[in-house]
């Protein structure tokens, strides 16, 4: 089974810091990110630009439409798809991840949203 895992942070909380004390927390997931990937069950980790586009049908035309969102003081940073046989083994390979992992991380609101994915028949 796949498993979508979302890394939320407080951009602002982030942003207010100097480039360097955020180069240093960013250099703390290096190793962190190395046992992750040792698991064999990553498929992909990608870290998200801010820039954001939505596409929306509306009056018979699709919209594009500039984002973020939601009004919200997190936003998501990172997305990485892992393979797991249940949410308790998801669980256990995303808490291996720099988000839960780098002590640093709690100061931005770092966390992970862990979501099944499900499949849509073809056939349908």
């Amino acid at each position: 089974m796949k498993f979508l895992c979302l890394g939320y942070l407080e951009s602002a909380k982030m942003d207010a810091r100097p480039k360097e004390e955020i180069d240093a927390v960013m250099h703390e997931c290096r190793p962190h990110l190395e046992e992750l990937y040792k698991s064999g069950q990553v498929i992909i980790d990608a870290g998200l630009a801010t820039e954001t586009k939505c596409l929306r049908r509306a009056n018979g035309k699709v919209k594009v439409m500039d984002g973020p969102f939601i009004e919200t003081k997190e936003m998501i940073g990172s997305a990485f798809l892992i393979e797991a046989k249940d949410m308790e083994e998801a669980i256990r390979i995303a808490s291996l991840h720099p988000t839960v992992q780098v002590g640093a991380g709690e100061q931005f609101g770092w966390g992970i949203e862990i979501r099944p994915i499900h499949y849509f028949d073809r056939r349908d």
